[in-house]
């Protein structure tokens, strides 16, 4: 079993979890590249700097609102020995979220029994064709799309456990 940020996992096939195919896999991790997007620099091409992490009481569905209805990839779904959801990386533009199963016996678990919802920013090009796949799939949205006095366009949706996602175009600048 392979220990990773939200608790000891086993890589599942990287197939939609709505697949009744999907199955573990048998690939060694030893060569695995993910470890490099825990780097704090950004500086590696396509790896972020930065991944917010979350804990669910139902990771999967999570998994299906996040990919299904607000449009993220599934990159990695690892599976606990329990067949909950150890840990799993998410894409949206250019960042990665990275959320499991609330009680997964991880330390990062632990860490955040008490911690309380949170409130996440993504930024997409297009926020009203975002917000209208949202609606479609159901997702409660809290603030239509609009435009900001600082320039930007976004809305405000909350996740089936309370954690908000703000979408916008935004983009903060980091100097050189």
């Amino acid at each position: 079993m392979r220990k990773s940020l939200t608790g000891g996992c086993k890589q599942i096939s990287r197939r939609a979890l709505s697949d009744p195919g999907a199955r573990l896999c048998n690939r060694s991790h030893k060569n695995d590249i993910r470890g490099r997007w825990f780097a704090m620099t950004g500086s590696r091409g396509g790896s972020p700097g930065l991944c917010p992490t979350l804990l669910y009481a139902d990771a999967r569905a999570a998994v299906r609102q996040l990919t299904e209805a607000l449009g993220f990839r599934q990159l990695a779904l690892y599976e606990g020995e329990d067949g909950t959801v150890a840990h799993a990386e998410l894409a949206q533009g250019g960042g990665v979220v990275m959320l499991g199963s609330k009680d997964n016996g991880g330390a990062f678990a632990r860490a955040m029994r008490n911690a309380g919802p949170a409130g996440v920013y993504v930024v997409v090009e297009d926020v009203d064709a975002h917000h209208a796949r949202a609606v479609e799939h159901g997702v409660e949205i809290l603030t239509a799309p609009a435009d900001q006095d600082y320039g930007a366009r976004d809305y405000m949706a909350r996740d089936l456990e309370g954690n908000v996602w703000s979408f916008g175009t935004y983009t903060p600048e980091i100097p050189a």
